[in-house]
């Protein structure tokens, strides 16, 4: 009996001790370990692991998931006069700036060449594009040749619609040396148009619809009037003999009936195919007059595409390096 007491009185003191360690076990929970303290934790691998394993303790009791208000839409409402309405993230605030329908971009220009007025009202170096003292003009949709700086080397107005060239287009434009007016629709040209262009070497007229040439300057070297309506009485007898710098004659997919002449010396390429040539005289490349003339040359001449039977005309080859390429059947 005495030891079934002392039994009971013994359980009653350990655990009044038990309880009276709960408050430091908590207080040692609530505030970390101490420090030379170690936490026992029983893991996969039942191994201990020290806090100089971990370089800071995070709290994470009072952490919340951040909101994310890119889709929430404002509760409060608000005078519209005194806050502006809350946009999404998403959505730009800023308006961009439209440019005007009105407005004209210039095209690039140079300060060598003064802007005249050109056919459209504006500038020709805005309407075309100068670069040094070359003037381009290419698809333009011009229909006559645009006033031009008087410092004009070279003129390039392919691919518009100029009809017609009057005698004061190129008006004192005495630097200039090459004109090409390639795929217009020009059906005339003034005699005096070209007449006063000292400088001026090639003339490039190629797919027009000229049925005539006007006077060429004493200076020309290259021609070319290539896929016009070109006849024999649109060419004045003596229209080439005075260029005594020409070198290539291009007349080829025209109208022709005869070979052009007297050609000058100075020819190196002659073009005629693809006309109506049927016959030719004796001496449309040589002079008959002194067999001894060799005319070295003209090495380029070309008869094809035309109805005209080469072997006939010997006599005409005498003084030339090579044959004319055409039929000799």
């Amino acid at each position: 009996m005495r030891l079934l007491a002392f039994l009971c009185l013994l359980t009653l003191v350990l655990h009044e001790a038990g309880t009276a360690s709960l408050p430091g076990e908590r207080k040692r929970e609530e505030h970390g370990p101490e420090e030379g303290d170690t936490y026992e934790f029983l893991h996969a691998g039942n191994y201990a692991l020290s806090l100089e394993d971990y370089g800071e303790v995070i709290d994470l009791s009072s952490y919340e998931e951040p909101a994310d208000y890119g889709d929430q839409i404002s509760e409060a409402k608000v005078d519209s006069l005194t806050l502006p309405t809350r946009t999404s993230p998403s959505q730009s605030t800023v308006v961009p700036k439209m440019p005007s329908s009105n407005l004209t971009v210039p095209r690039p220009t140079t300060t060598g060449l003064p802007n005249v007025q050109g056919s459209h009202g504006l500038p020709t170096c805005l309407v075309c594009v100068c670069l040094g003292s070359s003037v381009y003009c290419d698809d333009a949709d011009l229909e006559n040749i645009p006033p031009l700086p008087r410092m004009t080397t070279y003129l390039y107005a392919r691919f518009n619609h100029i009809s017609h060239i009057q005698a004061g287009d190129f008006k004192g434009l005495t630097k200039l040396k090459r004109i090409d007016l390639s795929s217009n629709s020009i059906s005339s040209i003034h005699n005096d148009a070209f007449r006063l262009l000292p400088a001026l070497q090639d003339l490039i007229l190629p797919e027009n619809q000229l049925a005539a040439l006007p006077v060429l300057p004493s200076g020309l070297e290259f021609l070319d009037v290539r896929l016009n309506r070109l006849q024999s009485s649109g060419i004045q007898p003596e229209a080439f003999v005075a260029l005594e710098r020409l070198q290539f004659l291009y007349l080829a997919d025209n109208l022709l009936d005869s070979i052009p002449g007297p050609l000058p010396l100075s020819l190196c390429s002659l073009h005629l195919q693809n006309n109506m040539i049927e016959t030719m005289g004796r001496d449309a490349f040589c002079d008959t007059g002194e067999r001894r003339h060799e005319r070295r040359r003209l090495e380029d001449i070309r008869l094809d595409g035309n109805p005209i039977n080469l072997s006939l005309f010997p006599e005409a080859y005498f003084c030339l390096p090579r044959l004319p390429v055409g039929r000799y059947t």
